[in-house]
């Protein structure tokens, strides 16, 4: 999977989150380990348990990737 990141440097910080994730932010020291950081809490949301509802279901969507998408890209 890839998920588009908004990054940038602030003073001696690297911030950025996940786009295509509310939620998934970082805030770490070099470009390098706010990527991993970013990755490490993408995984963490996407493999969270979600509690059930009686009567309820889960299922899966698919979503055709959008022109920007890299995906796309060859």
């Amino acid at each position: 999977m890839k998920f588009r990141a908004m990054i940038k440097q602030s003073g001696d910080w690297w911030i950025g989150w996940l786009i295509d994730l509310p939620g998934v932010n970082a805030q770490e020291k070099s470009q390098e380990e706010l990527l991993e950081s970013l990755r490490i809490g993408a995984e963490d949301l996407l493999t969270s348990k979600i509690p059930s509802e009686a009567g309820a279901q889960i299922v899966t969507i698919e979503i055709p990737a959008p022109d920007w998408s890299l995906e796309k890209r060859t």
